[in-house]
């Protein structure tokens, strides 16, 4: 059996990460069986040194887009089928935009923003024994600062970085509209994806600027409610 490898139940979701919830939410819409492993010590194991990974009978693959690359082709599944090779496209583009833009939206507001980071802080490295809990979120946070920075978003001002996520949840209602799900009536893989950021923001007990924004799209709230209700 394939088991998935994240860092577990945070703040009312199934995985504090956006790409750990995602996994887990594709392989419910297709209906994989798989167990999960929760714990932030399996970073040391992870073959990139992020999480999620999966360990398939051995056989270890890292990073969400790879992991549902290798669960297509062993699984064969049909999620995507209805949809033509336009609309494959643009649910292509849309998930890439919410991996390297939303997604980065959602790291500098938990790991930059002061009042966040101290819920973070506190959740994830606080049952660390002594002197761990002091030491490693430290390091953690310098290094997460250095990524953001290093991938641009980092470099603007707190307001800027709000700007951009609410054009990114503006767009998204947008496309949204009335429908659904994202690409029509059906669900398919691109759900996932969205699930698993959007979710991070609207469902999540966090409480921030960021969060507030996202809610105020009755739409993507919607959604969120719908996909959770579906398969949690």
């Amino acid at each position: 059996m394939i088991k998935l490898f994240g860092f577990g139940k945070a703040f009312g979701v199934m995985d504090a990460s956006p790409f750990v919830l995602k996994l887990h939410t594709y392989f419910r819409m297709i209906g994989v069986d798989y167990e999960d492993s929760n714990d932030s010590s399996n970073l040391q194991s992870a073959p990139k040194g992020k999480l999620p990974f999966i360990d398939d009978n051995g056989k270890k693959i890292a990073d969400s887009s790879f992991i549902i690359d290798y669960i297509n082709n062993k699984y064969k599944p049909t999620i995507d089928d209805f949809l033509t090779d336009q609309e494959k496209a643009i649910a292509y583009l849309i998930g890439k935009s919410l991996d390297e833009n939303l997604y980065w939206c959602l790291v500098y507001a938990r790991w930059v923003r002061e009042d966040t980071w101290q819920i973070i802080k506190k959740n994830f490295f606080d049952k660390m024994p002594f002197p761990l809990r002091h030491i490693v979120p430290i390091i953690a946070r310098r290094d997460i600062k250095n990524k953001i920075k290093k991938h641009g978003i980092g470099l603007h001002s707190d307001q800027e970085i709000l700007d951009i996520a609410d054009k990114s949840f503006k767009a998204l209602s947008d496309f949204l509209g009335n429908k659904k799900y994202f690409m029509g009536d059906k669900i398919c893989s691109l759900d996932a994806n969205a699930f698993g950021i959007l979710a991070e923001f609207i469902l999540v007990s966090l409480d921030d600027d960021f969060n507030t924004m996202a809610k105020k799209y009755k739409n993507l709230v919607d959604y969120c409610n719908r996909i959770n209700k579906e398969f949690y």
